[in-house]
């Protein structure tokens, strides 16, 4: 059943672009509903949300940090997510499990580039949004011009509901909209009180207009305030909260505030909104996912007394510690109590609940639909894992994760610290999926693969601050290929006297190319009743091991055809060696005649860029041996895909944002191998 508990859950998230002032206005919720009772700043290296080290040195938000403070009689879950594209995985997963989000912009700026990124992600999510225009009191600030590219950029539908009181160092306070009153906010109680005044004279004006606007956007989107507006009514302040609070919850507006959060100005009324426009855990669509075993749809409602449905949906390991970040979408939890994963086949059982606050935590006895909680005691859970009754198990739909797109090679320094990477590397992985770490087969190197440079910087520094592992990294070895162009028949022969026995083998073999990405095959066409038949297993091997290294450069040999034609025994003294050794040189050998090839990565490259960057974006891959093979408009921007080759990607991603403003984004998968043109024989 719902419970007035649920209807005062808010699960939120602050998200915007990186200095937009997302952790600085979390600060101000945090201390204006008691949660903290002092201010941390972020430029001072003291926000309580930014609790990492290597977040207080460098300013940054790294790892959305999750806390819970009461409003007005609502609970707020909040998650404060970093802004920096790197780090970009940490809202995915975030957005997945909330249901409301506050976009913060800067008022100088406006939407900015990551804005856009994390504003789409919310959107591809369905998560109702409102808008805080921040930082109204820096210069060059101007609201309207944040709001109208709120609506160029984004798409979406502002719902003004405060407008600033002056702005730059006159800005003041602001006009609240709906009540039509005046706030400014006392300095000496650190904006924790605020008092209502009539509107100024010189404002009056501006505020009247930007009501009558606010009545008509309103009436855009809701069939209420449309027929009020129609019938030249005023709906009453409730009834108009309530139509403001269904366009939100439906997608159809943006309620949208201003305030200035390092100056302590603007926070309640968007508090205020949180409560009034952010959707509860019963008015959002309820969590779907399919029965493990017969694969049928089932949704899990947000019932206290419902079956246990729960997503992980983070990994944090700290203090030798292993926290398993959740939200419960239905049932409940309590310590002890036996859950099932049915993404890895296994039940455990909970040892103990925590609620958070950043990196602190408080026990919980228990823990119910709606809740965003931390286990201890899973061992198996990784992030997008359902969690569920045993009875009534549901897979849940996972949590997308990102392709890395930018890779280091890393060696320890000494044997110490070798023996420290491999636990390390596990445990950094484990916490982030959007890292991954492959050791190269051929070049014997470890290769840290992730989003950014930045996001490979912070992860070094982490395994040299948290494990004591020190690192060398350089740039990885792009691992080439060889082929051949041409097809030959060739003979090799071993005949000699080795430690008093004579060794003799002789073969035939046809050597011919494939196409790119058919690999290597072996046919044996010799007669049922050959004397040779019994060597064929040895062959096909030695075709196999003189294939790992090309005759030219050494790199492994790929899409080459060997038939075995003929081959030639001598009574006594035809052995296992001798025709290991004829077959690999007739191999070498004919790779050599055949026109040999060295063939390079060619990487499949999708591009996201706004539509005025386009023919930079496509003058820049066609200067780095690349080839647009289509180009898409999406709306405001254009989507790019084509090939290139691994060699000339490597610093890309800087070279796009420098190219694009920071507004472009792109992936890289690897596609075929293809022949390195400075060396390909015409």
């Amino acid at each position: 059943m719902t419970t007035p508990r649920l209807k005062a859950i808010r699960n939120i998230g602050i998200i915007a672009h990186i200095d937009a002032g997302k952790t600085t206005l979390t600060e101000r919720i945090l201390y204006y509903t008691g949660r903290t009772h002092k201010m941390g700043e972020v430029h001072n290296g003291a926000a309580v949300m930014d609790w990492m080290p290597e977040e207080q040195e460098r300013g940054i938000t790294i790892t959305a940090a999750v806390t819970t403070c009461q409003w007005k009689g609502a609970v707020i879950n909040l998650i404060d997510t970093p802004g920096h594209v790197d780090f970009t995985i940490e809202v995915e997963r975030s957005l997945r499990v909330l249901d409301g989000a506050i976009g913060v912009f800067d008022a100088v700026s406006g939407v900015e580039p990551q804005s856009e990124t994390v504003w789409h992600q919310a959107d591809r999510y369905r998560v109702p949004k409102l808008a805080f225009i921040n930082k109204m009191d820096r210069l060059g600030a101007d609201f309207y011009q944040a709001v109208a590219s709120m609506r160029e950029k984004l798409g979406a539908h502002p719902l003004v509901l405060t407008i600033p009181w002056g702005q730059e160092d006159r800005f003041r306070g602001v006009i609240d909209l709906l009540k039509m009153k005046a706030l400014v906010w006392q300095e000496e109680t650190l904006g924790a009180v605020f008092e209502e005044r009539d509107i100024p004279e010189d404002y009056q004006e501006e505020a009247e207009e930007a009501r009558e606007a606010l009545w008509e956007a309103l009436a855009e989107v809701d069939d209420t305030a449309m027929e009020a507006f129609l019938a030249e009514e005023t709906l009453p302040l409730e009834e108009m909260k309530a139509a403001i609070h269904r366009s939100a919850v439906a997608l159809k507006g943006v309620p949208t505030y201003c305030g200035s959060a390092l100056k302590n100005k603007g926070i309640q009324p968007l508090l205020d909104g949180i409560k009034d426009f952010l959707p509860d855990p019963t008015e959002v669509p309820p969590i779907t996912g399919h029965h493990p075993r017969t694969g049928a749809a089932e949704a899990r409602p947000p019932k206290d007394d419902g079956p246990l449905a729960a997503l992980a949906f983070k990994i944090q390991v700290d203090q030798a510690q292993r926290l398993t970040f959740v939200r419960l979408y239905s049932g409940t939890l309590k310590p002890g109590q036996e859950i099932y994963n049915p993404v890895k086949g296994v039940t455990e059982k909970v040892a103990r609940l925590l609620r958070l606050h950043a990196n602190k935590r408080e026990p919980l006895n228990e823990a119910a639909a709606g809740s965003i909680v931390a286990l201890l005691g899973l061992k198996a859970a990784t992030t997008g894992d359902t969690l569920c009754a045993p009875n009534r198990p549901i897979i849940l739909e996972p949590i997308s994760s990102y392709l890395p797109v930018i890779s280091l090679a890393i060696e320890p320094m000494t044997r110490d610290d070798q023996e420290r990477l491999g636990p390390a590397l596990a445990r950094v992985a484990e916490e982030d999926p959007s890292l991954r770490v492959d050791v190269d087969e051929d070049t014997g190197q470890t290769l840290l693969s992730g989003m950014g440079e930045l996001h490979l910087e912070v992860i070094i520094h982490r395994l040299e601050r948290e494990f004591n592992a020190r690192l060398r990294a350089g740039r990885p070895q792009v691992v080439y290929r060889e082929t051949i162009a041409g097809s030959v028949t060739e003979t090799g022969v071993f005949d000699r006297e080795l430690a008093g026995k004579q060794h003799f083998a002789q073969v035939e073999l046809s050597i011919s190319p494939r196409p790119r990405g058919a690999g290597n095959t072996f046919t044996p066409l010799l007669p049922e009743d050959h004397p040779a038949l019994a060597f064929v297993p040895v062959i096909e091997q030695a075709v196999k091991e003189a294939l790992e290294g090309g005759p030219v450069y050494g790199h492994p040999g790929v899409d080459v055809a060997v038939a075995l034609k003929d081959a030639a025994v001598k009574e006594g003294q035809s052995t296992e060696m001798a025709f290991r050794i004829a077959t690999m040189t007739a191999v070498k050998q004919g790779m050599l005649q055949a026109r040999p090839q060295l063939l390079e990565p060619i990487m499949q490259v999708e591009i996201i860029a706004p539509e005025e960057f386009t023919g930079e974006v496509m003058g820049d891959l066609n200067a780095r041996k690349g080839k647009v093979e289509q180009l898409l408009a999406k709306g405001p921007v254009r989507l790019i895909s084509g090939l290139a080759p691994l060699s000339e990607m490597f610093g890309y991603a800087t070279q796009l944002r420098s190219l694009t403003q920071g507004r472009g984004t792109f992936t890289l998968q690897f596609h075929h191998f293809g022949y390195v043109e400075r060396r390909e024989e015409k």
